[in-house]
Protein backbone atom coordinates (compact mmCIF):
# COMPACT_ATOMS: atom_id res chain seq x y z
CA UNK A 1 0.00 0.00 0.00
CA UNK A 2 0.96 3.66 -0.35
CA UNK A 3 1.16 5.61 2.91
CA UNK A 4 1.76 9.34 3.26
CA UNK A 5 2.73 10.97 6.55
CA UNK A 6 1.99 14.71 6.57
CA UNK A 7 4.06 16.64 9.11
CA UNK A 8 3.02 20.23 8.41
CA UNK A 9 1.51 20.84 11.85
CA UNK A 10 4.39 19.11 13.60
CA UNK A 11 8.15 18.95 13.28
CA UNK A 12 9.62 16.12 11.22
CA UNK A 13 13.21 15.63 12.36
CA UNK A 14 15.25 13.17 10.34
CA UNK A 15 16.99 10.30 12.16
CA UNK A 16 15.14 10.77 15.44
CA UNK A 17 13.01 8.31 17.41
CA UNK A 18 9.78 10.30 17.68
CA UNK A 19 6.42 8.75 16.90
CA UNK A 20 6.28 10.06 13.34
CA UNK A 21 9.75 8.65 12.61
CA UNK A 22 8.94 5.27 14.12
CA UNK A 23 5.66 4.87 12.20
CA UNK A 24 7.33 5.90 8.93
CA UNK A 25 10.09 3.33 9.46
CA UNK A 26 7.64 0.59 10.44
CA UNK A 27 5.48 1.19 7.37
CA UNK A 28 8.62 1.01 5.22
CA UNK A 29 9.75 -2.17 7.02
CA UNK A 30 6.35 -3.75 6.42
CA UNK A 31 6.75 -3.31 2.67
CA UNK A 32 4.66 -0.21 2.00
CA UNK A 33 5.61 2.71 -0.22
CA UNK A 34 6.00 5.72 2.06
CA UNK A 35 6.13 9.47 1.46
CA UNK A 36 6.70 12.20 4.06
CA UNK A 37 5.41 15.72 3.37
CA UNK A 38 6.92 18.08 5.93
CA UNK A 39 7.49 21.75 6.61
CA UNK A 40 10.95 23.28 6.48
CA UNK A 41 10.83 24.04 10.21
CA UNK A 42 12.93 21.76 12.44
CA UNK A 43 14.73 21.86 15.79
CA UNK A 44 18.48 21.72 16.24
CA UNK A 45 20.24 19.76 18.98
CA UNK A 46 19.66 22.64 21.41
CA UNK A 47 15.88 22.55 20.68
CA UNK A 48 16.11 25.86 18.79
CA UNK A 49 13.99 26.39 15.68
CA UNK A 50 15.71 26.53 12.34
CA UNK A 51 14.65 26.17 8.71
CA UNK A 52 15.86 23.70 6.09
CA UNK A 53 15.76 24.38 2.35
CA UNK A 54 12.56 23.40 0.59
CA UNK A 55 12.86 20.45 -1.78
CA UNK A 56 12.91 16.66 -2.16
CA UNK A 57 15.44 14.17 -0.80
CA UNK A 58 15.70 10.62 0.50
CA UNK A 59 16.59 10.25 4.16
CA UNK A 60 18.87 7.64 5.74
CA UNK A 61 16.00 5.11 5.78
CA UNK A 62 15.54 5.69 2.01
CA UNK A 63 12.17 7.37 2.54
CA UNK A 64 11.29 10.22 0.20
CA UNK A 65 10.80 13.47 2.12
CA UNK A 66 9.32 16.59 0.52
CA UNK A 67 9.92 19.80 2.47
CA UNK A 68 7.35 22.46 1.59
CA UNK A 69 7.98 26.18 2.11
CA UNK A 70 5.45 28.47 3.73
CA UNK A 71 3.32 30.55 1.37
CA UNK A 72 5.43 33.45 0.14
CA UNK A 73 2.58 35.96 0.04
CA UNK A 74 2.28 35.82 3.83
CA UNK A 75 4.83 36.84 6.50
CA UNK A 76 6.63 33.73 7.77
CA UNK A 77 5.69 34.35 11.42
CA UNK A 78 2.01 34.35 10.46
CA UNK A 79 2.28 31.53 7.91
CA UNK A 80 3.93 29.15 10.36
CA UNK A 81 1.17 29.75 12.93
CA UNK A 82 -1.62 29.37 10.39
CA UNK A 83 0.27 26.50 8.66
CA UNK A 84 -0.13 27.55 5.00
CA UNK A 85 1.90 25.55 2.45
CA UNK A 86 1.63 25.39 -1.35
CA UNK A 87 1.03 22.23 -3.39
CA UNK A 88 -0.32 19.70 -0.87
CA UNK A 89 -3.30 18.57 -2.96
CA UNK A 90 -1.09 18.25 -6.06
CA UNK A 91 1.44 16.07 -4.23
CA UNK A 92 -1.33 13.77 -2.98
CA UNK A 93 -2.72 13.55 -6.49
CA UNK A 94 0.72 12.51 -7.79
CA UNK A 95 1.37 9.93 -5.04
CA UNK A 96 -2.19 8.45 -4.95
CA UNK A 97 -2.03 7.24 -1.31
CA UNK A 98 -4.16 4.49 0.23
CA UNK A 99 -3.59 5.81 3.76
CA UNK A 100 -2.96 9.38 4.97
CA UNK A 101 -1.81 10.21 8.50
CA UNK A 102 -1.85 13.95 9.22
CA UNK A 103 0.36 14.53 12.27
CA UNK A 104 -1.07 17.31 14.43
CA UNK A 105 -4.71 18.39 14.59
CA UNK A 106 -4.17 21.95 13.44
CA UNK A 107 -3.41 24.02 10.38
CA UNK A 108 -4.90 25.13 7.08
CA UNK A 109 -3.64 22.15 5.08
CA UNK A 110 -6.16 19.89 6.82
CA UNK A 111 -8.64 21.51 4.47
CA UNK A 112 -6.70 20.54 1.36
CA UNK A 113 -6.22 16.97 2.58
CA UNK A 114 -9.95 16.79 3.34
CA UNK A 115 -10.67 17.99 -0.20
CA UNK A 116 -8.53 15.13 -1.48
CA UNK A 117 -10.38 12.63 0.72
CA UNK A 118 -13.71 14.01 -0.51
CA UNK A 119 -12.57 13.47 -4.11
CA UNK A 120 -11.08 10.01 -3.28
CA UNK A 121 -13.43 8.48 -0.68
CA UNK A 122 -11.65 5.11 -0.58
CA UNK A 123 -8.53 6.70 0.95
CA UNK A 124 -8.18 6.19 4.72
CA UNK A 125 -7.59 9.55 6.41
CA UNK A 126 -6.34 9.75 10.01
CA UNK A 127 -5.33 12.79 12.07
CA UNK A 128 -3.33 12.46 15.26
CA UNK A 129 -3.14 14.89 18.16
CA UNK A 130 -0.57 15.40 20.92
CA UNK A 131 -2.22 18.60 22.19
CA UNK A 132 -3.43 19.06 25.76
CA UNK A 133 -3.87 21.87 28.27
CA UNK A 134 -0.33 21.32 29.59
CA UNK A 135 1.60 21.79 26.33
CA UNK A 136 -0.77 24.08 24.37
CA UNK A 137 -3.43 26.81 24.52
CA UNK A 138 -1.90 28.35 27.64
CA UNK A 139 -2.14 32.04 26.74
CA UNK A 140 -5.33 33.92 25.87
CA UNK A 141 -4.34 34.52 22.23
CA UNK A 142 -3.22 30.92 21.75
CA UNK A 143 -6.23 29.42 23.52
CA UNK A 144 -9.11 31.51 22.17
CA UNK A 145 -7.62 32.93 18.98
CA UNK A 146 -5.44 30.24 17.47
CA UNK A 147 -6.93 27.05 18.91
CA UNK A 148 -10.60 27.89 19.43
CA UNK A 149 -11.40 30.25 16.56
CA UNK A 150 -8.93 29.01 13.94
CA UNK A 151 -7.80 25.39 14.47
CA UNK A 152 -11.09 24.23 15.99
CA UNK A 153 -13.09 25.74 13.13
CA UNK A 154 -10.91 24.01 10.55
CA UNK A 155 -11.16 20.65 12.32
CA UNK A 156 -14.95 20.84 12.49
CA UNK A 157 -15.16 21.73 8.80
CA UNK A 158 -12.97 18.70 7.99
CA UNK A 159 -14.62 16.19 10.37
CA UNK A 160 -16.95 14.63 7.77
CA UNK A 161 -13.91 13.45 5.79
CA UNK A 162 -11.63 12.44 8.68
CA UNK A 163 -11.99 8.74 9.45
CA UNK A 164 -10.56 8.96 12.97
CA UNK A 165 -8.67 11.33 15.23
CA UNK A 166 -5.94 9.47 17.12
CA UNK A 167 -5.08 10.77 20.59
CA UNK A 168 -1.91 9.70 22.41
CA UNK A 169 -3.07 10.02 26.03
CA UNK A 170 -6.18 10.54 28.08
CA UNK A 171 -5.16 14.18 28.55
CA UNK A 172 -5.03 14.76 24.79
CA UNK A 173 -8.30 12.88 24.41
CA UNK A 174 -9.99 15.15 26.94
CA UNK A 175 -8.61 18.24 25.17
CA UNK A 176 -10.06 16.98 21.88
CA UNK A 177 -13.44 16.24 23.48
CA UNK A 178 -13.88 19.23 25.75
CA UNK A 179 -12.11 22.05 23.94
CA UNK A 180 -12.34 21.04 20.29
CA UNK A 181 -15.73 19.33 20.69
CA UNK A 182 -14.74 16.16 18.82
CA UNK A 183 -17.44 13.46 19.09
CA UNK A 184 -16.47 10.17 20.72
CA UNK A 185 -17.29 8.28 17.52
CA UNK A 186 -14.36 10.00 15.78
CA UNK A 187 -11.80 9.43 18.55
CA UNK A 188 -9.39 6.51 18.96
CA UNK A 189 -6.68 5.98 21.57
CA UNK A 190 -3.32 5.55 19.82
CA UNK A 191 -0.50 5.70 22.39
CA UNK A 192 3.13 6.59 21.98
CA UNK A 193 4.87 3.28 21.49
CA UNK A 194 8.20 1.56 21.65
CA UNK A 195 10.06 -1.56 20.62
CA UNK A 196 9.63 -4.52 22.98
CA UNK A 197 13.02 -6.13 23.55
CA UNK A 198 13.21 -9.73 22.23
CA UNK A 199 13.93 -12.49 24.76
CA UNK A 200 17.53 -13.21 23.77
CA UNK A 201 18.54 -9.56 23.61
CA UNK A 202 16.75 -8.84 26.88
CA UNK A 203 18.59 -11.66 28.68
CA UNK A 204 21.95 -10.44 27.34
CA UNK A 205 21.35 -6.78 28.19
CA UNK A 206 20.03 -7.63 31.63
CA UNK A 207 23.01 -9.84 32.44
CA UNK A 208 25.61 -7.33 31.19
CA UNK A 209 23.95 -4.35 32.88
CA UNK A 210 23.70 -6.06 36.24
CA UNK A 211 27.31 -7.22 35.97
CA UNK A 212 28.44 -3.67 35.12
CA UNK A 213 26.56 -2.32 38.16
CA UNK A 214 27.86 -5.07 40.49
CA UNK A 215 24.40 -6.46 41.08
CA UNK A 216 23.46 -10.01 41.96
CA UNK A 217 20.10 -11.58 41.13
CA UNK A 218 19.00 -10.77 44.68
CA UNK A 219 19.39 -7.03 44.19
CA UNK A 220 16.30 -5.01 43.22
CA UNK A 221 17.22 -2.19 40.86
CA UNK A 222 15.12 0.99 40.62
CA UNK A 223 15.72 3.57 37.87
CA UNK A 224 14.56 7.18 37.60
CA UNK A 225 15.51 9.14 34.50
CA UNK A 226 15.25 12.48 32.75
CA UNK A 227 15.77 16.17 33.45
CA UNK A 228 15.04 16.25 37.18
CA UNK A 229 12.90 19.26 38.06
CA UNK A 230 10.71 19.79 41.12
CA UNK A 231 7.84 18.33 39.12
CA UNK A 232 9.74 15.04 38.65
CA UNK A 233 9.81 14.65 42.47
CA UNK A 234 13.26 13.10 42.72
CA UNK A 235 13.62 14.47 46.28
CA UNK A 236 10.50 12.51 47.23
CA UNK A 237 12.00 9.37 45.69
CA UNK A 238 15.29 9.80 47.55
CA UNK A 239 13.60 10.46 50.90
CA UNK A 240 11.32 7.44 50.54
CA UNK A 241 14.29 5.32 49.47
CA UNK A 242 16.42 6.41 52.44
CA UNK A 243 13.50 5.52 54.71
CA UNK A 244 13.63 1.88 53.61
CA UNK A 245 16.99 0.32 54.57
CA UNK A 246 16.54 -2.90 52.54
CA UNK A 247 20.14 -3.87 51.64
CA UNK A 248 18.96 -5.43 48.36
CA UNK A 249 17.68 -2.09 47.04
CA UNK A 250 19.67 -0.09 44.49
CA UNK A 251 18.64 3.18 42.83
CA UNK A 252 20.22 4.58 39.65
CA UNK A 253 19.40 8.10 38.46
CA UNK A 254 20.19 9.11 34.88
CA UNK A 255 19.72 12.53 33.31
CA UNK A 256 20.45 15.88 34.94
CA UNK A 257 19.78 17.61 38.24
CA UNK A 258 18.40 21.09 37.65
CA UNK A 259 19.62 23.92 39.86
CA UNK A 260 16.30 24.11 41.72
CA UNK A 261 16.83 20.66 43.26
CA UNK A 262 20.55 20.00 42.78
CA UNK A 263 21.86 20.74 46.27
CA UNK A 264 19.32 18.75 48.34
CA UNK A 265 19.23 15.95 45.77
CA UNK A 266 23.02 15.60 45.73
CA UNK A 267 23.12 15.56 49.53
CA UNK A 268 20.60 12.70 49.65
CA UNK A 269 22.46 10.80 46.91
CA UNK A 270 25.76 11.17 48.78
CA UNK A 271 24.20 9.99 52.05
CA UNK A 272 23.10 6.58 50.69
CA UNK A 273 25.66 4.25 49.15
CA UNK A 274 22.84 2.32 47.47
CA UNK A 275 22.17 5.30 45.18
CA UNK A 276 24.16 6.25 42.06
CA UNK A 277 23.80 9.26 39.78
CA UNK A 278 25.15 8.49 36.30
CA UNK A 279 24.36 11.72 34.42
CA UNK A 280 23.18 11.76 30.81
CA UNK A 281 23.07 8.50 28.87
CA UNK A 282 22.31 7.74 25.23
CA UNK A 283 18.97 6.13 24.30
CA UNK A 284 20.79 2.82 23.76
CA UNK A 285 22.43 3.05 27.19
CA UNK A 286 19.09 3.88 28.84
CA UNK A 287 17.48 0.92 27.08
CA UNK A 288 20.20 -1.41 28.37
CA UNK A 289 19.90 0.03 31.87
CA UNK A 290 16.13 -0.45 31.88
CA UNK A 291 16.55 -4.08 30.79
CA UNK A 292 18.73 -4.56 33.86
CA UNK A 293 16.23 -2.80 36.12
CA UNK A 294 13.26 -4.19 38.01
CA UNK A 295 11.26 -1.01 38.74
CA UNK A 296 10.94 2.25 36.80
CA UNK A 297 10.15 5.30 38.94
CA UNK A 298 8.22 8.28 37.59
CA UNK A 299 6.50 9.72 40.68
CA UNK A 300 6.00 13.12 39.04
CA UNK A 301 5.12 14.45 35.59
CA UNK A 302 5.25 12.52 32.30
CA UNK A 303 7.98 11.09 30.10
CA UNK A 304 8.20 8.99 26.94
CA UNK A 305 10.81 6.90 28.77
CA UNK A 306 7.88 5.30 30.57
CA UNK A 307 6.83 3.48 27.39
CA UNK A 308 10.43 2.42 26.86
CA UNK A 309 10.54 1.03 30.41
CA UNK A 310 7.50 -1.15 29.70
CA UNK A 311 9.13 -2.40 26.50
CA UNK A 312 12.12 -3.32 28.71
CA UNK A 313 9.83 -5.24 31.13
CA UNK A 314 10.08 -2.85 34.07
CA UNK A 315 7.43 -2.53 36.76
CA UNK A 316 6.26 1.12 36.62
CA UNK A 317 5.59 3.41 39.57
CA UNK A 318 3.85 6.48 38.12
CA UNK A 319 2.26 9.67 39.33
CA UNK A 320 -1.47 9.25 39.84
CA UNK A 321 -2.65 11.55 37.07
CA UNK A 322 -5.22 11.11 34.36
CA UNK A 323 -3.94 8.76 31.69
CA UNK A 324 -1.44 6.74 33.72
CA UNK A 325 -3.90 4.12 34.99
CA UNK A 326 -3.92 2.18 31.72
CA UNK A 327 -0.18 1.52 32.12
CA UNK A 328 -0.41 0.15 35.69
CA UNK A 329 -3.55 -1.99 35.79
CA UNK A 330 -1.91 -5.19 37.05
CA UNK A 331 1.77 -4.49 36.60
CA UNK A 332 2.58 -1.41 38.69
CA UNK A 333 1.47 1.34 41.04
CA UNK A 334 0.10 4.89 40.98
CA UNK A 335 1.39 7.21 43.70
CA UNK A 336 0.50 10.71 44.90
CA UNK A 337 2.47 11.24 48.13
CA UNK A 338 5.77 10.24 49.66
CA UNK A 339 3.76 7.90 51.90
CA UNK A 340 2.35 6.17 48.80
CA UNK A 341 5.86 5.69 47.45
CA UNK A 342 7.11 4.41 50.83
CA UNK A 343 4.22 1.93 50.87
CA UNK A 344 5.24 0.63 47.44
CA UNK A 345 8.82 0.14 48.62
CA UNK A 346 7.52 -1.75 51.66
CA UNK A 347 5.43 -4.05 49.44
CA UNK A 348 8.47 -4.81 47.32
CA UNK A 349 10.79 -5.26 50.31
CA UNK A 350 8.40 -7.61 52.12
CA UNK A 351 7.87 -9.80 49.06
CA UNK A 352 4.15 -9.01 48.95
CA UNK A 353 4.59 -7.76 45.39
CA UNK A 354 5.47 -10.44 42.84
CA UNK A 355 7.91 -8.50 40.67
CA UNK A 356 8.49 -11.40 38.28
CA UNK A 357 4.77 -11.66 37.50
CA UNK A 358 4.48 -7.88 37.18
CA UNK A 359 7.45 -7.72 34.78
CA UNK A 360 5.75 -10.35 32.63
CA UNK A 361 2.57 -8.25 32.65
CA UNK A 362 4.54 -5.18 31.51
CA UNK A 363 6.00 -7.18 28.65
CA UNK A 364 2.53 -8.38 27.60
CA UNK A 365 1.16 -4.83 27.71
CA UNK A 366 4.04 -3.55 25.59
CA UNK A 367 3.78 -6.32 22.98
CA UNK A 368 0.02 -6.04 22.56
CA UNK A 369 -0.48 -2.28 22.72
CA UNK A 370 2.78 -0.30 22.52
CA UNK A 371 4.80 -2.10 19.83
CA UNK A 372 5.25 0.33 16.92
CA UNK A 373 4.93 -2.60 14.52
CA UNK A 374 1.44 -3.27 15.94
CA UNK A 375 0.52 0.42 15.89
CA UNK A 376 1.65 0.82 12.28
CA UNK A 377 -0.41 -2.22 11.21
CA UNK A 378 -3.50 -0.79 12.91
CA UNK A 379 -3.43 2.09 10.41
CA UNK A 380 -3.08 -0.25 7.44
CA UNK A 381 -5.58 -2.87 8.54
CA UNK A 382 -8.05 -0.34 10.02
CA UNK A 383 -8.35 -2.24 13.30
CA UNK A 384 -9.30 0.26 16.03
CA UNK A 385 -9.14 -0.71 19.68
CA UNK A 386 -11.71 0.23 22.33
CA UNK A 387 -10.89 3.55 23.97
CA UNK A 388 -9.77 3.27 27.62
CA UNK A 389 -12.27 4.27 30.28
CA UNK A 390 -12.05 7.93 31.28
Amino acid sequence: MKVVHICLSDYYLDDRAYQENELVEEHLRQGHKVLVIASTQVLDNEKRRKYLPAGRYRNSQDVEVIRLPYHLWMPRALAKSLRFHPGVYRLLDEFTPDVILFHGMCGWELINVSRYKKDHPDVRFYVDTHTDFINSARGLVSKWGLHFLYYRTIVHWCLPWIDRILYISQLTGEFARRFYGIPESKLEFFPLGGHPVPDGEYDTLRRHTRQDQDLTEDHILFVQSGKQTRQKRLIRTLEAFSGNPDPRFRLIIVGSLLEEIREPAQALIDSDDRVRFLGWKTPAEIRALLCGADVYLQPGSQSATMQTSLCCRCVPVLENIEGHGIYTEDNGWLVETEEDLASVLTEISSGTADLNRMRDASEKLAREHLDYAVLARRLIEDTPEPNPSR
